[in-house]
């Protein structure tokens, strides 16, 4: 096998590519992909130093621009509100009376759940929407009329 100065980036830029595969990290495909314009560079006859700066160039800057794009999207929502996490988020229950310190128990997919306000408020009986599960004990907020989500009752 040939160890040309092509091939020499091809490998490096393999052995990244396995690397993400083993980690997840998504910024060494950056970094492989300026390994391949470092191959480009080499079977286009340019030098040792015109490769490495093809490959710092676009292996930098696309590993700059993921950055600013990762940068510039919103934060995820805990996973203890995030819907995309917990399946919870979302449905309804209904809640027949509130006790004096504010929680309530409820039937929710067969078993007892504790339930309290997610925000504060008077408690009032009647469908509320699950805003967040925190341990055993959900969150709620109360549900409004144009809701759609479907409903658990007791």
């Amino acid at each position: 096998m040939d160890l040309s100065s092509p091939n020499l980036w091809w490998i490096a830029a393999g052995v990244l590519v396995a690397a993400e595969l083993a980690t997840g990290t998504f910024y060494l495909l950056m970094v492989a992909l300026g390994c391949v314009a470092g191959a480009a560079a080499a079977y286009l006859g340019f030098g040792t130093s015109l490769q490495l700066v093809a490959a710092a160039l676009l292996g930098g800057g696309a590993t700059f621009a993921w950055h600013l794009k990762r940068q510039r999207q919103p934060a995820a929502a805990p996973a203890e509100s995030n819907h995309d996490v917990n399946l919870d988020i979302g449905q309804t229950v209904q809640v027949h009376n509130w006790k004096a310190d504010g929680s309530a128990r409820v039937q929710y997919r067969g078993a007892p759940w504790s339930v309290r306000l997610a925000q504060a408020g008077v408690a009032t009986p009647g469908p509320h929407i699950i805003v967040a599960v925190r341990g055993s004990e959900l969150h709620v907020a109360p549900a409004h009329a144009s809701a759609t989500a479907p409903t658990t009752s007791v």
